[in-house]
C-alpha cells in the first residue's frame, strides 16, 4: 500500500455533510481555500484567497464592544466602514473568541489529513451504502496539491469514491500527479471565447482548454457550465462551449448550472461589493432551450447537479 502522509496540512474553510450533489451517492464535501480565478459570480468569495478571513454579520451584532476591547491592532469598531479595517486586521481570531452573538467568524482553518479524515469517517457508512464518497471543492482544490493528494490517497485507502470540482487552471504536472486518485472530475467550462473568459474571471482560458483534454483522458469527466446572464448565456457563446466540449472525446455528460445569487451576502460579510447585484436569473424556458441544444449534440444533460 502506498504511504500516506497524514500530517500534511491544508487550509479548509468548510466541511459539508450529507450532500446528494457533486458526485454519486451520499457525499461529504471538503471546501479548500485558494483559487487562481476571480469569477464575478463566485458563490464562495471566502474561498478565493488562501489566507484566513474574518466575516462580520452586522445583523447579529449586539454592540457589546468586547471585540473592540481585545483587538490589539485597533482594526475593529464603529469608526470603520463595515466595522473592520481589513488593512489592519491580522485575523488573529481574538475578537471571535469574545463575541457572544456569533457576529464574527473566521473562515479558514489549517487542518491535517488525519484531522479531515477523522471528520469524514463519521459518515463512512453512508458512503459505502450509497456508493457515495467525498468531493473536494473550493476555491480550487488543486491549488493545494500536496494536501489534496494525501487526502485523496487516504480516502482511496478506505475504499471511498473520490470527486474533485475544478476549473483546471493548474500545471499539467499537478493534474497528472493527483488525478490518479480521482474517480470523477466535475470540470467547469465557463466560456469558450478567451476575451470573455478573461474579462469575467481575470484569467485566459488557454491553459484550461489544454488541461481539459488531459483530464478527460485520465478519468471520468463531467463538464459543468455555470450559466451566467451577460457572460455565457447567449446562444452563440453557449453553443461554442458545446462545440469545444465536442473535441473532448471521452466526455458524454454536461451539467448546466443556472446563475443564482445565494453567495451575494457573503461579499458584504467580507466587506466587498458584489458586481452582479442587479443580475436577474434566467427563466426556466430559456434554460430548457439550452438543455435541448446540449442534447442535440448527443450529450446527456442535467440542469443543476
Amino acid at each position: 500500500m502506498e504511504a500516506i502522509d497524514y500530517s500534511k496540512e491544508g487550509m479548509v474553510f468548510d466541511i459539508q455533510r450529507y450532500s446528494i450533489n457533486d458526485g454519486p451517492g451520499i457525499r461529504t464535501i471538503v471546501f479548500l481555500k485558494g483559487c487562481p480565478l476571480r469569477c464575478v459570480w463566485c458563490s464562495n468569495p471566502e474561498s478565493q484567497t488562501y489566507e484566513k478571513e474574518l466575516m462580520y454579520r452586522k445583523i447579529l451584532c449586539i454592540n457589546c464592544g468586547n471585540c473592540v476591547k481585545v483587538c490589539k491592532n485597533e482594526a475593529i469598531g464603529p469608526q470603520n466602514e463595515n466595522w473592520i479595517d481589513r488593512k489592519k486586521c491580522v485575523v488573529c481570531g481574538e475578537c471571535v473568541n469574545v463575541c457572544p452573538a456569533g457576529a464574527l467568524v473566521v473562515k479558514g482553518k489549517l487542518m491535517s489529513v488525519e484531522e479531515v479524515i477523522s471528520e469524514l469517517k463519521k459518515d463512512e457508512s453512508y458512503y459505502l451504502k450509497s456508493n457515495g464518497g467525498i468531493t473536494l471543492s473550493g476555491g480550487e482544490a488543486l491549488m493545494q496539491p500536496e494536501f489534496t493528494k494525501e487526502l485523496l490517497k487516504a480516502a482511496k485507502s478506505r475504499g471511498w469514491h473520490t470527486t474533485i470540482e475544478t476549473e483546471g487552471y493548474v500545471s499539467e504536472n499537478v493534474i497528472k500527479d493527483i488525478l490518479r486518485y480521482v474517480d470523477l472530475v466535475l470540470l467547469d467550462i465557463k466560456a469558450n471565447n478567451s476575451e470573455i473568459h478573461k474579462k469575467f474571471t481575470k484569467v485566459d482560458n488557454t491553459l484550461i482548454k489544454k488541461n481539459a483534454k488531459i483530464i478527460q483522458e485520465m478519468t471520468n469527466t463531467v463538464i459543468r457550465i455555470p450559466l451566467i446572464p451577460g457572460v455565457n448565456s447567449d446562444i452563440k457563446e453557449f453553443t461554442d462551449i458545446i462545440k469545444f466540449v465536442k473535441t473532448l472525446e471521452n466526455v458524454n455528460e454536461i451539467h448546466i448550472l443556472p446563475y443564482h445569487n445565494f453567495g451575494e451576502s457573503k461579499y458584504y460579510l467580507l466587506g466587498r461589493d458584489y458586481q452582479l447585484s442587479k443580475t436577474k436569473k434566467l427563466n426556466e424556458e430559456y434554460v430548457d432551450k439550452l438543455k435541448n441544444i446540449v442534447e442535440e449534440f448527443g450529450y446527456k444533460c442535467e440542469i443543476g447537479g
